[in-house]
């Protein structure tokens, strides 16, 4: 890499602090908190390490943008505890002219899920509830649809992705949003999501528990769940302009929204209204934060003594050993164990835990149509870092976070991001399951399906009309109005070509007749390997009225 050679992005902002110098602390009791048997734990660096420069880290995050046409991004990078650099690019609307910088809010998707079990510790430090209580003792309501299971989930359990149900079982009540499903709801509907593992089997990532853990603290903390975190995160902390709950987009000002892209131009997507409404998501994905803030929140992180802004203890370092603590291990992906010579991964309470190159790291991922975010600590070294980006941002994510990586914990071995977006396009999996071409596809007339035609309802997702739309035949979902689209002929096959671009993945449609009058709809993934969020597999529709009646 050459840091003098500094490529030139315009409508950047970039700030630099100086690191305080000196060999930097080591903690080994904090490095080596996970329970698992890490001998390179013991050979980490005892040497000074080298600051990396505001050149180098410019050309890194420039080389991205420009590799990604990324429409704007904000990073951050702590190092021993204090603000190193920070860096602001592009629009919060491409086209705009609004400029993202460090106040800019962003949603941070999955990295709400630490802020979480960080409320929940709060309460737990408190004695207001316990990891191990029994979720029916908060939540008497609560059921899974095994009745073993549902006495048996712990508080802990919400949180660790054991629950055996289908990875993203249940995302259809939460995204894509905006939709009608409310808490209750997801509640009433675990019972009829059918787990594919036994519980506490192994980990399968899943989302409406961390809503359920939400309640779980209302209830233990007698008050809302936003109410909450406001209360016991972002006001001790500082985290001056996250929002969660109700809020006003004008009043808040700088608030960048999600992007596709259509070709090589960035277009917006499900552009915020005026008021953003509360989101049912919020305890799994629904917080959104400014870079600023995400700085504070992972100094407090970073902080031995894990004290706020105004010098007080937020949080006991024994809460924080079991938040950070591998409570589920993770298989260790192919590609993390050529990158950083990785040796194991795990899942804490809402945080992920890996090693690189023998040390520890804390951190998570947020993924959401057009936002993406990542955040890394080094608690070693008290380093850190934390991205966020609003538009297409999967793969410039990787590479970001793998160079940052590298210049952290081995900057000898970092290379150009060209090298790693090459590896990342040779590794990326081969496809045992091949996408069907559907582009041959025809509209269907309402006569063809005139048998099936009607109100359809499922025992959790609640009704879809397959009605008559003038010359076509239209699938519109009551509860979540974006899953609307018409319904297509291939072959011998249908599916959904929805209306809105953004939603992602198309759904096969396959009608039933049971007897005489009874008819069934199931749906699946037309590409079996997309967006597991959209998890038509887990329907099943029985029709109950007719179209004309609606």
């Amino acid at each position: 890499m050459s840091p003098e050679i500094r490529a030139r992005v315009p409508n950047s902002q970039t700030v630099v602090r100086t690191a305080h110098p000196g060999k930097r602390r080591v903690s080994a009791a904090l490095a080596c908190i996970v329970i698992v048997a890490l001998a390179a734990c013991a050979h980490a660096p005892r040497v000074d390490e080298p600051t990396p420069s505001s050149e180098t880290l410019d050309v890194v995050v420039n080389e991205v943008i420009e590799r990604y046409r990324l429409p704007g991004i904000a990073v951050g990078i702590i190092w021993n505890g204090e603000i190193l650099y920070t860096r602001t690019h592009g629009e919060v609307i491409a086209g705009s002219g609004d400029r993202v910088d460090a106040a800019t809010i962003f949603k941070i998707a999955s990295n709400s899920k630490a802020m979480t079990t960080a409320l929940l510790a709060r309460l737990v430090d408190r004695g207001k509830l316990r990891w191990d209580d029994p979720v029916v003792r908060h939540l008497p309501a609560f059921r899974m649809s095994d009745p073993w299971v549902t006495r048996e989930m712990q508080v802990r359990d919400l949180l660790i992705h054991n629950s055996g149900l289908r990875p993203g079982a249940g995302d259809l009540m939460l995204w894509p949003e905006p939709n009608f499903f409310t808490r209750a709801d997801i509640i009433a509907a675990l019972e009829h999501l059918k787990p594919v593992y036994s519980f506490r089997a192994r980990y399968t990532y899943d989302n409406l528990l961390y809503v359920v853990a939400g309640e779980v603290a209302a209830a233990a903390g007698g008050a809302s769940f936003e109410e909450l975190l406001k209360r016991e995160v972002f006001e001790p902390l500082g985290l001056e302009r996250c929002q969660v709950g109700e809020w006003h987009r004008d009043r808040v000002g700088n608030v960048a929204q999600p992007h596709m892209l259509d070709g090589e131009t960035n277009v917006p997507i499900r552009q915020d209204e005026p008021i953003i409404p509360a989101v049912t998501s919020a305890a799994a994905g629904g917080v959104r934060c400014s870079l600023a803030d995400m700085l504070a929140w992972m100094r407090v992180w970073l902080d031995p003594e894990l004290r706020t802004p105004s010098g007080e203890r937020w949080l006991s370092l024994k809460r924080r050993d079991e938040l950070w603590s591998a409570h589920i291990t993770l298989p260790v992906p192919e590609r993390q164990r050529e990158w950083f010579n990785t040796w194991f991964s795990a899942y804490g309470l809402g945080w992920r835990l890996w090693d690189a190159h023998g040390e520890l790291l804390v951190g998570h991922t947020g993924t959401l149509a057009g936002m993406y975010s990542a955040l890394v600590l080094f608690p070693e070294r008290r380093h850190g870092f934390v991205f966020m980006i609003n538009g297409n941002g999967a793969e410039a994510r990787t590479v970001l976070r793998a160079v940052l990586t590298k210049l952290i914990v081995a900057p000898q071995e970092v290379m150009p991001v060209a090298h790693y977006a090459q590896r990342l396009a040779q590794q990326r999996p081969a496809r045992n399951v091949t996408a069907p071409d559907t582009s041959a596809r025809e509209s269907v007339a309402p006569e063809a399906l005139r048998d099936v035609l009607g109100v359809y309802r499922d025992s959790w997702f609640g009704e879809v009309h397959i009605c008559a739309d003038g010359a076509r035949v239209e699938f519109r979902s009551s509860k979540s109005p974006r899953l609307r689209g018409a319904v297509m002929r291939v072959g011998d096959q249908l599916l959904v070509d929805w209306y809105d671009a953004s939603v992602s993945a198309e759904p096969w449609l396959t009608f039933e007749r049971r007897g005489s009058a009874e008819v069934t709809l199931t749906m699946a993934r037309v590409d079996p390997l997309g967006d597991s969020s959209y998890g038509f597999e887990d329907l099943f529709f029985t029709r109950v009225d007719s179209c004309e009646l609606h």
